[in-house]
């Protein structure tokens, strides 16, 4: 049987064999090495498996919340639009005659060459009648 071992200048001579491919005892040490590249190859495997699967709950839940939030957001533009839409048209009657008459009345303020006349089942408060409907600005 032949020696295999390293050359004396080397850092390996400390008088062990040296394994060399082909050989029994080559082959051996592949094996001994193995359940160790196996067990590191399963470590990394699960590591992965876990960070995917972080990753795939990460992403459902902020799926989920953005969806809830962007409804959200939906109404309170809808919302904020209605208000907008309440302040133009009070801004556009702010400026029209007939809209500040019927708003006086509705206060109950008369006009100059008007006669008062009230009636024995009339509201106590101005402003309660039908005919006058109250818009609260937003």
């Amino acid at each position: 049987m032949e020696d295999h071992r390293a050359p004396s200048s080397s850092p390996l001579s400390a008088g062990r064999p040296v394994a060399v491919r082909g050989s029994w005892r080559g082959r051996w040490r592949a094996w001994q090495r193995l359940p160790v590249t196996l067990i590191i190859a399963s470590l990394l495997l699960g590591l992965g498996i876990v960070q995917l699967a972080f990753q795939l709950g990460n992403t459902a839940y902020r799926s989920v919340t953005w969806t809830r939030e962007t409804r959200e957001t939906r109404v309170r533009v809808a919302a904020l639009e209605r208000d907008v839409a309440v302040l133009q048209d009070a801004e556009r009657s702010a400026s029209d005659p007939a809209y500040l008459q019927e708003l006086a009345r509705c206060q109950g303020f008369v006009g100059r060459n008007e006669t008062v006349l009230i009636a024995p089942d009339a509201a106590r408060t101005p402003g309660e009648t039908e005919n006058c409907e109250l818009v609260r600005l937003p």
